[in-house]
């Protein structure tokens, strides 16, 4: 029988490599733009104009539109894809509907607009506060009702407390992956973090969740089943009972989202790109960073936790 859990220390140092990048990638997007990744208005407040011309201008001549209107240094991205030719983002202080709209006869004097093309997003800075609060909420709230999800299902296991906090830990694994990843396609991308983010990372959760869950549900019921085998043996053994039901599971939705990033439109292709890495990494962090970790407190190998 392969043991799985043996190498947990590989595993621990795969996820400390990629979570340090994905550190150091948030550390860089700080230092450049005050912010872990590039916060949409949906968090900072303001106007975002996305627009489509239909013959070629700079960045200049986007910057001096704008300065008309008292609007200096706007954040102008060119957007790039199939079919995005003379596309362009424009991130502005928050702007009225009617100051939005002068904005727009300006553009589209500057060089026409195609049909449809122009999208105008305005957040108040009070509403993005008001949103980063309440996703802060959201993730500490889910945090501590897994904890004491865990801690009531696992209640007739020893030391239900150590299920709960894995499974908290794996999820916190998954969240500082995509925060990393977030972080690295901000940079190379100029790909933005909306209230879309927000989703990807409570279905990241559940996800994450559900895959430990399933994990820990065997390893309780071969405890019982098998009370003189070894801790170690018991947790391998479950996890090669249902890690097939695992893969199987994730691997149909993230076939679905490679056919949405091959062929679906470029505003949805940052949140299903994210929720893509996220259920990846709560496929591997189920088996490869919750179990090994729980082995690992067991057999008293975590120095601040070995007395708990």
């Amino acid at each position: 029988m392969y043991n799985i859990v043996e190498k947990r220390k590989l595993y621990f140092t795969i996820s400390g490599v990629i979570i340090g990048l994905g550190i150091l990638a948030m550390v860089f997007s700080f230092i450049r733009s005050g912010a872990p990744f590039p916060l949409a208005v949906d968090f900072r407040g303001g106007t975002r104009f996305e627009v489509q011309f239909s013959q070629p201008v700079t960045e200049p001549q986007i910057e001096v539109t704008f300065a008309r209107f008292g609007v200096n240094n706007p954040a102008v991205v060119a957007l790039r894809g199939e079919g995005l030719q003379n596309a362009w983002q424009i991130r502005t202080e928050f702007k009225s509907p009617e100051e939005a709209l002068a904005i727009e006869t300006a553009l589209n004097e500057l060089a026409p607009l195609l049909p449809g093309t122009l999208q105008v997003q305005s957040v108040s800075p009070s509403v993005g506060a008001e949103v980063t609060r309440a996703a802060i909420v959201a993730v500490a709230v889910a945090a501590l009702v897994i904890l004491g999800y865990v801690m009531l299902v696992f209640r007739q296991v020893p030391n239900p407390f150590r299920y709960g906090t894995c499974a908290v830990v794996a999820m916190l694994h998954d969240l500082l992956v995509i925060m990393g990843f977030a972080a690295l396609t901000g940079i190379l991308l100029g790909w933005e973090v909306d209230a879309l983010f927000l989703t990807a990372v409570l279905t990241v959760a559940g996800f994450s969740l559900q895959d430990t869950i399933v994990v820990f549900d065997r390893i309780r019921e071969n405890i019982a089943k098998r009370p003189m085998e070894r801790y170690e043996t018991v947790v391998n053994r479950s996890i090669l009972e249902v890690i097939h039901r695992s893969l199987a599971t994730q691997l149909n939705a993230m076939f679905v989202m490679v056919a949405i990033l091959l062929f679906g439109g470029a505003s949805i292709k940052p949140f299903i790109a994210v929720l893509f890495v996220g259920l990846l990494s709560g496929t591997y962090s189920s088996i490869f960073t919750a179990v090994p970790l729980l082995v690992a407190w067991e057999k008293k190998e975590l120095p601040l936790l070995a007395n708990s």
